[in-house]
């Protein structure tokens, strides 16, 4: 029978791995070095880290990757196009009620008095996160046709109008799912690996693998669920900016005239990219709707969806994917870090004024303000600076 920290070492395998390659530099050697190095980090942090920890470490990581997907969307329309959409929150909420009200079940009795919802299909995960894609797809064509005829600080504005409009029709239109209240019961792919009956459609050598676990260690099940997620649409982002197709956005971007009177269809490469950027941050709103279970419209607050995400690919490096996911990671350690020092200060401000602990937690804006001000200042290209040459067959 396989023991918790075993089982523990061969899920956390998988997020190890793809760390080391996140971390080690673009050389000829690092997937054989990434390979062994994530092995012998998964297996360390299954015994050495004690539960609470490690189950901290694995939420953390979980959040981590849907901001790093919400980065590397934005980095598809911001860092090779140049479109300035601060409505990143729209598209995440969108993914988010879209995937849970095709996998939800409708509720039926005195249930359906208190959560009230469109429809409830209760179809499969895979299913509910297709289909916010093709929502989230969609609506960025409709909205691109007239919005991204304008330029900068007006499609900043218009996007900004864009979020807040898909916020407050899931606030107010109770109809739609369940308005000002929490819309629960979103259903968790693979939870029944950490139940009793295990799942029917296992062979018998897959359910002692699982058997260890309880409820309470599904976050590692998901976890290398939302890494699967993350190290594909990541492959085909950064092959498709470094295709012809990315060529042409960064052409775009930098000399659109010129660009246009090279005959490339400037409108229609612009409309593709914001789509293709609107579909991984749909994405990214379904894996996190699955993982959190229970979503309401003050989850998509622009400064909570937009402002973070903005500040994580201008620490990443705008223009390059791998400085975007890295970007998102960092700041998001930034951001939960921040919590803790706002508690730690507590006693030291209410020296100052009696009601000023009580506004520690806008501490948290302010160091994160002051991180995006120190970007600016002083590495205004990020941590990972854009590549001159993207195509791998012009060599180094």
């Amino acid at each position: 029978m396989m023991t918790l920290a075993l089982t523990k070492a061969l899920l956390l395998i998988l997020p190890a791995v793809l760390l080391a390659l996140l971390v080690l530099p673009a050389r000829p050697w690092r997937l054989p070095v990434a390979i062994p190095a994530g092995v012998v980090l998964a297996f360390a942090a299954s015994h050495a880290l004690p539960s609470g920890i490690l189950a901290y470490v694995v939420s953390f990581a979980i959040m981590g990757s849907v901001y790093a997907l919400l980065s590397l969307g934005l980095n598809v329309q911001w860092g090779y196009t140049g479109h300035l959409n601060f409505g990143v929150a729209g598209f995440f909420a969108i993914g988010a009620f879209t995937s849970a009200l095709m996998t939800v079940e409708a509720p039926t009795g005195v249930a359906a008095q208190y959560t009230q919802m469109a429809f409830g299909l209760d179809l499969p995960f895979l299913v509910g996160v297709a289909t916010a894609a093709l929502v989230s797809a969609l609506l960025a064509f409709l909205v691109a046709i007239p919005v991204l005829r304008l330029r900068l600080d007006f499609l900043a504005i218009a996007t900004i109008g864009l979020a807040e409009i898909i916020r407050l029709i899931f606030q107010n239109e109770r109809w739609l799912a369940n308005g000002p209240q929490p819309l629960r019961g979103i259903p968790q792919p693979l939870h029944c690996l950490v139940q009793s009956q295990g799942c029917e459609w296992l062979p018998t050598w897959a359910m002692a693998l699982f058997e260890p676990l309880s409820a309470r260690d599904y976050p590692l099940i998901y976890l290398v669920i939302i890494t699967l997620f993350v190290a594909v649409l990541y492959l085909l982002v950064e092959r498709a900016c470094r295709s012809p197709w990315g060529r042409m956005l960064r052409a775009i971007r930098d000399e659109e005239s010129s660009a246009a009177m090279n005959g490339k269809p400037v409108t229609a490469v612009r409309i593709q990219s914001f789509v293709v950027g609107a579909v991984v941050m749909g994405i990214a709103g379904a894996l996190y709707a699955h993982y959190v279970v229970t979503i309401d419209y003050s989850h998509f607050h622009a400064l909570f969806a937009t402002f973070l995400v903005w500040v994580m690919l201008m620490l990443g490096g705008s223009g390059n994917n791998r400085g975007a996911v890295v970007g998102g990671f960092i700041v998001w350690g930034v951001w939960s870090g921040t919590a803790f020092l706002a508690n730690a200060i507590e006693p030291l401000l209410a020296l100052i004024a009696d009601d000023l602990p009580r506004r520690a937690a806008y501490f948290r804006w302010l160091l994160v303000a002051l991180l995006l001000a120190a970007i600016v200042l002083f590495r205004p290209q990020g941590l990972i600076r854009e590549e001159k040459r993207v195509s791998r067959y012009l060599g180094e």
